[in-house]
């Protein structure tokens, strides 16, 4: 008879390959006389991630493989391996080999033993470490913290965690609500959960890569701000229009740029000048958005063409909209004092709400998919 695992244990990857034999060996060694599983979800990696699992797989029923398509990102892919296991306890943790395996039986035992809803491996408390951090690193890593407490529902040393243990059942509660976005999927748990969530925390110590590269770049900060904002904003407006209109609005500094160029610097035509700046502004509205709002749905080649045409001519009719209703609210209130202001402001309010809901229809229209934004 198959033993029915106790404990999946959940790798998401990306380029790993030259760490998963490794990690492979620990596992087997610290959770000898356990029930276990371990699932690595691999979103496509090129260096032959996947390939590796599956040789492994072969002699080692426990191994499983989750390969994604289409989609990247370590939180969701840690839902999604989390969601592929029926073990009663699952456990998050890195293939990078710098979080500590060796203390994954007593995160099972406190489960087990405690009315405990998650155990958490800390690098900040007393005897644990952030190993060999740079200053900067270790810098970025408590203004992090800090911007964490402010979504957080509990008093963890360190919520920035990537390696933590919890009781299936909690996943299944907070499934639907979690946002998948960006690398911190510990977070993402704590400020979804509608109530006090029953924890400890097991200090370890952060060690040293083994092999393959850090994922740590500049979308991974844009990634987790996406998330704050989500899980602090995201119950009052759609937490895209707030990254969208803050791209419109640098939108309107680029369209000044061009237009004072073209009409103050080289003395051309102020009609020629606005039409080439509303056309620059748009084109860098839809490239950013691009980039960065719509991450997860990214156009790319033919599309981008399909999808600047799209954009363009709804920001042209959000513009039109823009100026309507500025120009109804002028005439309909009384003269002087602010009410010019407010029109103004009323038509960029419903032009921005416009291009938001039409370009999310029609430019981005592929449907919503946990990964990175």
């Amino acid at each position: 008879m198959i033993e029915t695992p106790a404990l999946a244990v959940v790798v998401p990857t990306f380029n790993e390959a030259g760490n998963v034999v490794e990690l492979l060996t620990r596992l087997r060694a610290v959770l000898d006389g356990i029930a276990w599983e371990v699932i690595f979800v691999d979103d496509d990696s090129a260096d032959g991630t996947g390939q590796v699992v599956c040789r492994e797989a072969q002699t080692d029923g426990r191994v499983r493989l989750i390969r994604r398509i289409g989609r990247r990102g370590l939180a969701s892919a840690g839902i999604e391996g989390m969601l592929a296991t029926c073990a009663p306890f699952v456990a998050v943790i890195d293939a990078d080999l710098q979080h500590d395996e060796r203390i994954l039986p007593e995160m099972l035992r406190m489960l087990r033993a405690e009315d405990l809803d998650i155990v958490v491996a800390s690098r900040h408390l007393a005897g644990g470490g952030i190993g060999d951090w740079g200053r900067e690193r270790a810098w970025a890593s408590r203004i992090a913290t800090k911007l964490a407490r402010t979504v957080l529902k509990a008093d963890l040393t360190d919520p920035m965690s990537g390696f933590f243990m919890l009781r299936r059942d909690l996943l299944a509660e907070l499934a639907g609500d979690l946002s998948g976005i960006g690398f911190k999927l510990l977070l993402d748990i704590f400020a979804t959960a509608p109530r006090p969530l029953r924890c400890r925390e097991l200090p370890y110590t952060f060690r040293l890569r083994m092999a393959g590269e850090s994922k740590l770049d500049a979308m991974v900060v844009w990634e987790y701000l996406y998330m704050l904002l989500d899980k602090s904003l995201g119950r009052y407006v759609p937490v895209r229009f707030i990254p969208f209109a803050l791209v419109g609005g640098l939108g309107v500094l680029v369209h000044m740029v061009v237009l004072w160029l073209i009409f103050i610097g080289m003395a051309g035509g102020f009609v020629l000048g606005q039409t080439i700046a509303t056309l620059v502004a748009m084109t860098f509205n839809f490239f950013v958005n691009n980039l960065l709002t719509y991450r997860d749905r990214r156009l790319r080649g033919w599309q981008l063409l399909r999808g600047w045409i799209s954009f363009t001519l709804a920001c042209g009719l959000g513009a039109v909209a823009n100026v309507g209703i500025a120009t109804y609210l002028f005439h309909s209130t009384p003269a002087g004092g602010g009410w010019w202001v407010l029109s103004a402001v009323a038509g960029i309010l419903v032009g921005a709400v416009w291009n938001y809901a039409v370009t999310a229809v029609y430019t981005w229209n592929q449907p919503r998919r946990m990964g990175r934004i």
